[in-house]
């Protein structure tokens, strides 16, 4: 397995930093990571060994306004916003397709991330191959959120959690949220996201059967996780893909699993459960 990076534009000039992990010898597919809000790419390397060791390479940026990208100005998302944050991954899309010409390709999105997959997917999702949404949820809510006034305060979501550092509600595992907590590229307030009401078209049936029939989805998260609802959220959320012809949608919830499922005390039982979806659906 080696590590390294890449660099590519953003439609409105960002330069963005990528994180790659490439197998030894010729990889079966690709997998493209898309990070949340308030992390970065860098988060995903014990995921990304584990996928290239299953013969996978793999591609996570720093997004716009975080981790290496934000070059200090932690969200700041740059003159196209939310959008734009769905745009670019559109462009590593072409990027990668470019390193690897033929090769099949996984979109994993967690958190934000999962919400820019969902919106990608309305218009793009004959350049995937397959699709996996982690710590997602139904996306109505999530615009009302982000559209609200003032500074985005994920501090409510720590409600019913021990309160020990306010980001309890990410893992069980203390020394993942204590690495959270100690990363000055983590848990910052971001600015608002201009064009974030875009997002709702992700929950539009007139706009859902958009997505080709025969990509395969797979949606995982904790039944603890505060923005899945107990899981009723990501029930709304699989319901609509199958409803707008999607033939292939699978949905496993972990029992009092929090948000962050790779960074989870069940995070080889997580990873496994994708390894074995890949294998099924781009690793052939």
């Amino acid at each position: 397995m080696t590590e390294d990076s890449i660099e590519f534009n953003s439609r409105d000039g960002i330069r963005i930093q990528a994180w790659r992990w490439s197998p030894e010898g010729a990889p079966r597919g690709i997998v493209q990571v898309q990070h949340g809000l308030g992390e970065h790419g860098g988060r995903y390397r014990r995921f990304g060994e584990a996928l290239a060791a299953a013969g996978y390479v793999v591609y996570a940026p720093d997004g716009r306004g975080s981790g290496r990208t934000a070059q200090g100005r932690y969200g700041h998302w740059g003159r196209d916003g939310w959008p734009g944050w769905v745009d670019d991954l559109l462009q590593l899309n072409h990027r990668i397709r470019q390193d690897h010409p033929g090769l099949p390709l996984a979109l994993i999105g967690h958190s934000m991330g999962s919400f820019a997959t969902q919106q990608f997917l309305l218009d793009h999702s004959r350049e995937v191959e397959a699709a996996v949404l982690l710590g997602s949820t139904e996306v109505s809510g999530i615009v009302a959120m982000m559209t609200a006034p003032g500074p985005v305060d994920l501090s409510s979501l720590n409600q019913g959690f021990e309160h020990r550092t306010g980001f309890e509600w990410l893992s069980r595992d203390a020394a993942e949220v204590d690495r959270y907590c100690a990363d000055p590229a983590c848990g910052f307030v971001p600015e608002p996201f201009t064009g974030i009401e875009t997002l709702a078209r992700a929950a539009d049936p007139a706009v859902l059967p958009g997505i080709r029939s025969d990509l395969p989805i797979l949606i995982l998260s904790g039944d603890a996780d505060p923005i899945a609802g107990g899981g009723a959220a990501l029930e709304v959320v699989a319901q609509r893909y199958r409803d707008a012809g999607v033939k292939d949608v699978e949905l496993t919830l972990y029992p009092q699993a929090r948000h962050e499922l790779l960074n989870e005390t069940n995070r080889d039982e997580v990873t496994a459960r994708i390894v074995g979806f890949l294998d099924r659906t781009i690793g052939g």
